[in-house]
Order: structure tokens, then C-alpha cells, then sequence
């Protein structure tokens, strides 16, 4: 990065750094329905003081400058560019994970009566990024109502210096030449159900016991996050066995999940920029019926192989390879755009049924906690083959799911929701 890096440091010079690895599909393929935004929402137990979480976010701000960019077009790139002005605070009329507009911030605040919501475009950072900024506000915001945050506590204080690891681009650390390329995948089954008219997105939410979830994944010796997986697979194949004897045979009979993993675990690196890649966890319906503790044991072991410390370099090495390839670098950006969202369309969504997305439990210093009842996360408005978009996040003794549906139906999210009852797993 050598001389633009120096310049993050001077407040009011305009700095800019190109795109991290993940993002670079996102300008290519985003539209006003698949809009690649991320949205987490707070739930405080109290309205919002909102003068007092204005100067939160103008606090935070100053600790997380490399988050006050605007997308710029360049002649083969894209890349962002300092925007000195506030991230906008605005009220929430309930249109989620609405697409930026150009020429302003990746990232919004949305406040009403007593829930805060945090909007960021995929191009600035993913869930882990977003969830990091958004806990420093909260934290900072308890503060400005009087809470007492222990020394000690690790977070972003905006009294100290940002490390210039922050805003790295970490798939290019980790880049390894010469790793055998990723095999393609054979294109997977989609939901037959029809599509809503615009603005399509909705949300159905669903709070769940922690303690029953818990309990229910360590009987049978998984994470959470595969067990949601499964149960994901579990109601496409039953989804999959209702059809017409005609619809079952003309689809494809692979049902295969995307579920994002934070590298940041397996990695090291304090980058808050995108620093997540995927798995796709599959049961293949010619083999016959799966039984719910075979997509267990089958989610179990594909998951464990494919965070497996090489095969994720195998997949980063891929992702930086074709940018750093010289023929890809030298073609203009308006070709670029159209080779990424043809790929994207015939290597992407194709390849998997549905996307399985949890951020894991949330820690936060205790003054700051009491005043939070529970927190959801919405994924990026699925497109017209996924169609549906399943998010879960956890604090204190509740599991949030949160479904994105553009269909006519909720039917996926009854039958998901009627097996975790079946389970015991009770709603809160």
C-alpha cells in the first residue's frame, strides 16, 4: 500500500484503497433488489436516546476513518475513496437493506423507538466487520447514558490509534501462488416457489430458546451453525419430496448450502474490511431419502474438511489469483463488469439451493448488555433463484433467526421453524 497508507493518518487529506478480493463482485452484480447490503439490529429495552447515540456514532467515527469511503470508478477498477462526512442517522420506515446510492457513505444507521439498525454494503465489509463497528457505537452509547465500561475491556476505543491492519486487504497476506484450482460444481436445487412483485424483500423473525438449541446441538455433538445448516437441508428435501412426481424429475437433485465462515477464526488478522469466504455442505437426493442425523453426520464432516486451514488457502488462492492474473488486470472495467456478473450468475447462485448465515453469540461488556433485549441479522436480499436467505445471531439466552423471503410464501420458514419445536427448541 506503501505511500497511500501514510495518508489514512492525516484527517483531512483524501486517501483511497482498491477493493479487498471479496468485494469486487459486488458493484458488478448489485441492483435495486440485490442490493448486497447486511443489516444488524439492536433491540434496546428502552426508546433510543438519540442525542446521546448521535455523539456515539460521531465518536466512532473518528476510530474507524477507512469506513468513511465512497465507491469510485476507476478505468479497470473500482475503489474507494475518503468521503469526509457522517455516517447518516436517519428514521427506520422498515425499507430493508435498500441499495447505496452513489456518491455517498457504504453505511447507515436506522433508529426507531427503541431498535437501531446498522446498514453496510458488502463492498466496505462483511457481518464481522459490521458487527465490530456496530459493538464499539453500542458500547460507546452506554457510555454517553452512564454506563461503566470495565479498563479492560477489548473493543475500538476511539481514544486509541487504529492499527494499519484494520483496513488491509487480507486474502492478498494469505495469497499463496502455484495451489491447484477449485473444481467446478454441479448446479444445485432451487425453491419452486414463484416470486413476490417489487419491492419483494420481506422478514420473518424468530426468537428461540439458546439454552434448548444449545442443548439440542451438544446431544448430537455439533456447533450451532451446523445444526441450522442441516435443519436448512433437511426442509429443502422435504420441500423437494412434495413435488409432483413431473416437477421432482425435471430439477436438479443436489441440495447444497452456502454458509459463510469469518476467516478471522482461522486466520490471523485484525482486518475489518471482507475477510470471510464459504462452504457448501450438500446431500445429493439420487443417493435416496436422507434421515436428519445423516445430513447431521454429512453437514458435520463436509464443514469440518472444508475450513480445513488448506483447502481455505486452495479457495483464497483461486479469488486473488484470476485478479492478479495480468490479461484479467488489463481489461477495462465495463468488460470486467460483464465477464464478473456472467460468472456470478453461472458459477454463483446456480451452484448452491440457499445461504446459511450465523454470526455466533455476542459479547458485550455487562452495563452494556443490560440495556440490550436481543439482536437480529438480515443477509443481503437473496436473488431470484435463492429466493430465500436464513441469518441467525445469539445474546444471552436467545437465538434470533431471521428469514429473507422474496416468494409469495412462508411455507419454508413454518416447516423450519414447526422441526425446531418438534425438537424441543422452544420459542421465546
Amino acid at each position: 500500500m506503501g505511500h497511500k497508507t501514510q495518508q489514512i493518518h492525516h484527517a483531512n487529506s483524501r486517501f483511497w484503497f482498491g477493493l479487498d478480493n471479496a468485494a469486487k463482485i459486488f458493484p458488478a452484480i448489485i441492483t435495486r433488489e440485490v442490493t448486497a447490503v447486511i443489516r444488524i439490529s439492536a433491540i434496546f429495552k428502552e426508546p433510543v436516546k438519540i442525542n446521546a447515540f448521535r455523539r456515539a456514532v460521531l465518536k466512532a467515527e473518528k476510530r474507524f476513518p477507512y469506513f468513511l469511503v465512497q465507491l469510485r470508478r476507476g478505468f479497470f477498477w473500482y475503489y474507494l475513496e475518503h468521503l469526509p462526512r457522517h455516517i447518516p442517522i436517519v428514521p427506520d420506515d422498515n425499507q430493508v437493506c435498500e441499495k447505496f446510492g452513489k456518491g455517498g457513505l457504504l453505511m447507515r444507521f436506522l433508529v426507531w423507538n427503541n431498535s437501531v439498525s446498522l446498514e453496510v454494503s458488502h463492498i466496505l465489509t462483511d457481518g464481522g466487520g459490521a458487527f465490530e463497528f456496530l459493538k464499539t457505537v453500542l458500547i460507546l452509547y452506554s457510555q454517553e447514558c452512564g454506563a461503566t465500561i470495565p479498563s479492560d475491556y477489548p473493543f475500538k476505543n476511539p481514544d486509541e490509534e487504529y492499527e494499519e491492519e484494520e483496513y488491509e486487504d487480507a486474502y492478498k497476506r494469505y495469497f499463496k501462488e502455484d495451489i491447484p484450482p477449485i473444481v467446478k460444481r454441479s448446479k444445485a436445487f432451487h425453491l419452486p416457489f414463484s416470486v413476490r412483485p417489487s419491492p419483494r424483500f420481506r422478514r420473518m423473525n424468530a426468537v428461540v430458546s439458546m439454552p434448548d438449541i444449545k442443548r439440542v446441538s451438544k446431544e448430537k455433538g455439533v456447533s450451532i451453525t451446523i445444526y441450522l445448516v442441516a435443519v436448512y437441508l433437511y426442509v429443502l428435501q422435504d420441500i423437494f419430496e412434495n413435488l409432483s412426481p413431473l416437477n421432482r424429475h425435471k430439477v436438479n437433485k443436489i441440495i447444497r448450502a452456502q454458509v459463510p465462515i469469518n476467516l478471522r477464526t482461522i486466520l490471523p488478522s485484525n482486518t475489518m474490511r471482507n475477510f470471510s469466504l464459504f462452504v457448501l455442505p450438500e446431500i445429493d437426493l439420487r443417493l435416496g431419502h436422507y434421515t436428519f442425523e445423516e445430513i447431521l453426520k454429512t453437514v458435520f464432516h463436509q464443514m469440518h474438511l472444508e475450513t480445513d486451514e488448506k483447502l481455505i488457502n486452495k479457495n483464497i488462492s483461486r479469488n486473488v489469483g484470476s485478479e492478479k492474473n495480468i490479461y484479467v488486470r488489463s481489461i477495462p472495467l465495463f468488460i470486467k463488469s460483464l465477464i464478473l456478473k456472467m460468472k456470478f450468475n453461472s458459477l454463483g447462485t446456480s451452484q448452491y439451493s440457499g445461504v446459511v448465515t450465523n454470526l455466533g453469540k455476542v459479547e458485550l461488556p455487562p452495563e452494556t448488555g443490560d440495556m440490550i433485549n436481543y439482536f437480529i441479522l438480515t443477509a443481503p436480499p437473496p436473488n431470484r433463484l435463492l429466493k430465500i436467505s436464513c441469518a441467525a445471531i445469539g445474546f444471552g439466552d436467545k437465538l434470533t433467526l431471521n428469514f429473507g423471503n422474496i416468494t409469495n410464501t412462508w411455507e419454508f420458514e413454518e416447516k423450519f421453524l414447526h422441526f425446531l419445536k418438534e425438537q424441543n427448541i422452544s420459542s421465546v
